[in-house]
């Protein structure tokens, strides 16, 4: 699903991450993911992800962020976050940094459903290629 949402290639590289940061404090980000896009551009993509109550900080993506910087400094980093929520939807966030701070850049939605749900019509529509 990363690779659909942010057009990239990627592998997970590790989950749950942890790693200290320049300030001494501890960090742990739920999961690493190394991409490489069309033109052979090489991107880190730290992710949290959040289901139930739980919400996606702020202080957890800006976290992320300076972990890629120092971790994986010549690769480009996208920050993305997870929403888990009811009905089998997902919500992806990606961050980006301003200069008036953290900002969502790209928010996308996506049902999981199981083949039997989608119906021969759905189907053969996504046989045929869009321009």
């Amino acid at each position: 699903m990363i690779d659909i949402f942010t057009g990239l290639t990627c592998y997970s590289l590790q989950n749950h991450f942890r790693t200290t940061l320049s300030n001494g404090s501890q960090v742990e980000t739920d999961e690493i993911y190394i991409g490489l896009d069309k033109r052979g551009a090489h991107y880190v993509l730290p992710v949290q992800a959040k289901g139930g109550k739980d919400k996606i900080g702020i202080v957890q993506i800006e976290q992320d962020i300076e972990l890629c910087a120092r971790k994986f400094p010549r690769l480009i980093c996208r920050a993305i976050a997870a929403q888990f929520m009811e009905d089998n939807l997902i919500a992806l966030f990606e961050f980006e940094q301003t200069k008036d701070g953290i900002r969502v850049s790209s928010e996308k939605h996506y049902k999981l459903v199981k083949p039997d749900e989608l119906s021969p019509n759905e189907l053969e529509s996504y046989s045929v290629r869009q321009s």
